[in-house]
């Protein structure tokens, strides 16, 4: 009795064994029932027109089309000053005036001099008349004769220089009145009364003066990878950080073939128009500027990652696809298919790419495909039950009319 006793307490091997399957079974079956299907969803766009545009940015500045720095062309202290700036010149009106004083002497020591050399011109032309007389009647030799030849032609040669020094010093002190050589804006003045100039190296700039602020320009500078597609004619627009809510239009007057290098990044100047008829655009001003090399109006297209897309087995979880051959391709979908559609395409500008073929305009067509979070299939599955009209209903459902 004792020995059966204790056989009964021994479990055999064969209930542990079947119970640890049982256990592994029952944690499988809780694992695996705890986790959720990951969905994929897929965005559509449709084949619909849009405009294309192909661009080139670059930064440039604001300037005026016709500017002109004055000068004067000899040194002197400035007496007067007739503009400030902001000033509005008209052609030949006098802007500023240097001290005569100098100026009037130099003239007055050039006409005495041509008055001495005009003197000294009678004298050797009337003896030179002489001598040539008695010459001829042999009474002078002819080295006296060319002696009195020599001195009348030096007396009109010195008469022509004074004459010319005379005139020199009427232009120094016609140039001591500065003038506005063009119709105008004084822009920059570099100089005030009582000042001193000197002309004896270089010009001193006065004033600048620009002819219309109605008509500006922007001198762009753009890379030397980008510059083969900007071409004279090209639209353009622009915005200043003055007015960051404005975008100015223009178009490209130029394209100049002188390089400039600037820590070996090589540029090219680019000159654009810039209509400024409200003068919101000053001299200087930085314009960030977008050049329209491409442009195409209101073509079929569809966004270019459209033509990215392409559904593996993996990805649509055993829906059906229909390929077919061609270079470029987009989907659509239909239920459980996903079928493929060869396709011409035209310009891109990254964002779309323009249709010439091969799909129809209003078709949706596949852009991409993204796997639900956790969360996201969880907000998903309640607003399917919520709009459900199966689901339970909540205390208000329930309340009786």
């Amino acid at each position: 009795i004792i020995k059966g006793f204790e056989n009964m307490k021994k479990p055999s091997k064969i209930w542990i064994g079947a119970g640890i399957v049982a256990v592994v079974a029952l944690a499988s079956w809780l694992l695996s029932g705890s986790k959720k299907e990951q969905q994929i969803t897929f965005d559509t766009a449709k084949v619909q027109p849009a405009n294309i545009k192909n661009s080139v940015t670059a930064t440039g500045s604001v300037e005026p089309v016709t500017s002109v720095t004055v000068g004067t062309q000899v040194s002197g202290i400035i007496s007067k000053l007739y503009v400030d700036y902001n000033t509005v010149v008209k052609k030949g009106q006098v802007i500023a005036e240097l001290d005569k004083t100098n100026l009037i002497s130099e003239l007055n020591t050039a006409k005495a001099n041509l008055s001495s050399a005009q003197s000294t011109l009678s004298y050797e032309s009337a003896n030179f008349k002489r001598y040539a007389t008695l010459y001829k009647k042999g009474l002078v030799s002819a080295d006296e004769y060319d002696t009195a030849k020599l001195d009348y032609e030096k007396a009109k040669e010195s008469v022509a220089s004074s004459r010319e020094m005379v005139q020199k010093a009427q232009t120094n002190l016609n140039y001591a009145i500065i003038t506005s050589p063009i119709d105008g804006v004084v822009i920059s003045k570099s100089v005030e009364e009582g000042q001193t100039v000197a002309a004896s190296y270089a010009t001193p700039e006065l004033f600048t003066i620009a002819k219309d602020l109605k008509d500006m320009q922007v001198v762009a500078d753009v890379d030397e990878a980008d510059i083969g597609d900007v071409k004279e004619g090209e639209r353009v627009s622009f915005t200043v950080d003055a007015y960051p809510n404005d975008t100015f239009e223009g178009v490209v007057k130029q394209v100049r073939q002188e390089a400039t290098t600037t820590n070996n990044v090589v540029t090219y100047e680019v000159v654009i128009s810039a209509p400024n008829s409200e003068l919101k655009l000053k001299p200087g001003l930085t314009a960030n500027v977008t050049i329209y090399t491409a442009e195409r109006q209101n073509v079929m297209s569809v966004p270019t990652k459209a033509l990215r897309f392409t559904p593996t087995q993996d990805l649509i979880k055993g829906a059906k696809i229909i390929d077919c051959k061609g270079k470029n391709k987009v989907w659509t979908r239909e239920g459980n298919t996903f079928k493929a559609h060869a396709v011409q395409i035209g310009m891109s500008d990254g964002m779309n790419t323009e249709i010439l073929g091969g799909i129809k305009r209003g078709m949706e067509v596949v852009t991409d495909a993204k796997a639900l979070t956790d969360e996201e299939q969880s907000d998903a599955a309640q607003q399917q039950g919520e709009s459900s009209p199966f689901a339970p209903k909540g205390p208000r459902g329930n309340k009786k009319k």
